[in-house]
């Protein structure tokens, strides 16, 4: 009995060993002096396979959500969130699923969480057999993610942040980036002025045939003017611009930031440089890298997190009240990764032509 535990100890251990091994294997991400922590939120989960992680920070600490399950669309997956505080991240609790009324159950998608300025942390998602036939939901938790409301669908036609965080604008309306894949790769924005009681949204931002873009990221500039980047199908991040606080928007146009069709997240940080993170490449989910900004319009090399072959994807990126940013992806589709990065230490670089230099 005792040669058996120990055994078991030991096999954990060295599984430990290994995993840490392989995420810190990339030289770039363990030698940069701005990178202040790496870890995974998890190593052991209920579930092989996880997705489309958020972060977001409480007034206790940070928390994060993602999809879990067999696989993604399996009908048993659900969305999982952990904690964090000073002793590290919690047990992983599944708080939400997309059982239905009637027994049948779908899928769930694309975790958002966001933190108001007043009111509880507000957890989006979406359930449904597919990205082209999803719907919103909602929760919200006044006790920073450790007890949850029962979930409500949110009015047809409006599906909530597609998968990066809203914005709160200055008259305390939230800007919400969202997207559909039923009638083509489409981008749009919608608004709600009452913590999502009530809504409004744009004309899709895009016609598909151009750019077949989804899955916005918003960036407020000082100056008030706003950005969206975007996933796209042509190869490159695309990008729209507003001047009357996100009710009008610029043609969608074609950044030189390449784009393999794949998630990207970004914030504007508090000393006013916008900051991306993104898989640099027009093919395949490695490198994943970090791009810096002063006005959205050159970008410059700042940080590569994983350069490994292998998935390292869908980030979400938020900065704390300490200055110091957080940045969550999907590892291998098995784990969620979480870095946390002093900006104020970051080493930028030109590129040229959209090149990540040597």
């Amino acid at each position: 009995m005792h040669v058996l535990i120990y055994l078991s100890a030991a096999l954990f251990v060295a599984d430990f060993l290994t995993i840490n091994i392989q995420s810190v294997g990339t030289s770039n991400s363990t030698t940069n002096q701005a990178i202040v922590k790496a870890e995974f939120i998890y190593y052991r989960a209920p579930f092989p396979s996880c997705h489309a992680s958020t972060i977001v920070e409480t007034k206790s600490g940070l928390l994060a959500a993602w999809f879990g399950g067999k696989a993604e669309r399996s009908p048993d997956v659900g969305i999982w969130i952990s904690r964090r505080d000073k002793k590290g991240w919690s047990e992983l609790v599944e708080v939400a699923n997309g059982i239905q009324e009637s027994g049948e159950r779908f899928p769930c998608w694309n975790p958002v969480l966001f933190r108001p300025s007043r009111g509880p942390v507000m957890l989006f998602y979406k359930v449904g057999p597919s990205p082209s036939r999803w719907w919103g939901m909602l929760m919200t938790s006044t006790n920073d993610g450790k007890t949850w409301s029962k979930p409500r669908r949110l009015p047809d036609g409006i599906l909530g942040p597609i998968k990066n965080k809203p914005v709160q604008l200055r008259d305390g309306s939230l800007l919400c980036p969202s997207s559909t894949e039923h009638a083509g790769w489409r981008v749009h924005m919608e608004r709600t002025a009452d913590l999502a009681r009530t809504w409004q949204k744009t004309e899709p931002l895009n016609d598909a045939k151009e750019f077949g873009a989804i899955q916005p990221t918003i960036l407020v500039y000082p100056s008030g003017r706003m950005q969206i980047l975007c996933r796209s199908r042509q190869g490159k991040i695309t990008e729209c611009w507003s001047e009357d606080g996100g009710k009008t928007w610029t043609p969608m146009r074609s950044t030189i930031l390449p784009n393999s069709s794949t998630g990207i997240d970004a914030v504007m940080l508090k000393d006013g440089r916008a900051l991306l993170v993104y898989n640099h490449t027009p093919r395949g989910r490695s490198p994943l890298n970090v791009a810096i900004s002063e006005d959205g319009k050159t970008w410059k090399a700042a940080l590569t997190l994983e350069d490994q072959p292998g998935e390292y994807s869908y980030p979400a990126v938020v900065q704390s009240r300490d200055g110091l940013v957080h940045i969550t992806y999907t590892w291998k589709r098995e784990r969620i990764r979480h870095v946390v990065i002093d900006p104020r230490k970051l080493i930028v670089r030109d590129m040229v032509e959209g090149e990540w230099p040597k």
